[in-house]
């Protein structure tokens, strides 16, 4: 597990953006309360999801407007219509943590890379 943040780093509604290994993640406080990391870069042009809008468990691309779950990283509308990588999140202590791997990547929940 790696270190993110704290919590209180990421208000409700925001993203913020970080790099694990050369990964661009987006972690993401949803309105729903919840905690979230994506692969910080649209699927469908390549351009930063730490820009766009949080609604619920869904991020914005600022861009073109796709929407992605952010449980499962499927898109919920055009242009996009691949999924961006999700990673499990895991909260202690106040902090954000991500699992990675042996090479010291972060490893998507839901199988998809990029």
């Amino acid at each position: 597990m790696i270190r993110i943040c704290a919590t209180e780093d990421v208000p409700k509604g925001t993203v913020i953006s970080a790099d694990v290994d050369g990964t661009p993640i987006a972690v993401v406080h949803g309105t729903d309360g919840g905690f979230y990391a994506v692969h910080d870069e649209c699927s469908h042009a390549s351009v930063a999801l730490s820009e766009g809008e949080v609604e619920g468990c869904t991020l914005e691309c600022w861009l073109h407007g796709s929407r992605f779950d952010l449980r499962t990283g499927e898109p919920s509308g055009l242009p996009a219509t691949e999924p961006v990588p999700v990673y499990a999140v895991e909260v202690r202590d106040g902090d954000i943590y991500l699992p990675v791997g042996a090479d010291g990547r972060p490893t998507p929940s839901n199988g998809v890379t990029r």
